[in-house]
């Protein structure tokens, strides 16, 4: 069997967090993101303008972050990577790394959100708007 055409992305994550409200402020008010739509007290689903994020409340606690290793948000310029780290940092958010040169044209680093989930912000040519032979219908 062949494999269908191509997805159009990765554009939807959802998270259970024990820190609904921090994280919720963390995404909108740090982030940028915006609230599309909010159910219930109990979920929120936030988007970037080509993505969306849910959060759920968790309704168990669990030790440390979920199962998976990060969230990667896509920058345009290598310069707003130094950019967020500055802003990150500025308001307290924990650092996992400092900003990184990668070899083959990359540059981000990582941090965490308020539930202890790894995020990575990075400028990555072949993802980021206007750079030649970047996916544009994203």
């Amino acid at each position: 069997m062949q494999r269908p055409a191509a997805t159009a992305g990765l554009r939807h994550v959802a998270l259970y967090v024990n820190q609904f409200a921090a994280c919720e402020q963390f995404y909108v008010d740090l982030v940028g993101m915006r609230v599309e739509w909010r159910p219930d007290a109990d979920n929120v689903y936030l988007s970037g303008g080509v993505d969306n994020l849910a959060l759920h409340r968790s309704d168990s606690h669990f030790d440390g972050p979920q199962h998976l290793d990060h969230i990667g948000f896509i920058l345009d310029v290598p310069e707003h990577v130094d950019a967020w780290h500055a802003y990150l940092a500025a308001n307290g958010v924990s650092m996992h790394t400092a900003v990184k040169q990668h070899r083959d044209g990359a540059r981000s680093f990582y941090c965490y959100d308020p539930d202890g989930n790894k995020l990575q912000f990075i400028f990555h040519p072949p993802l980021a708007r206007g750079t030649p032979g970047a996916q544009t219908n994203l």
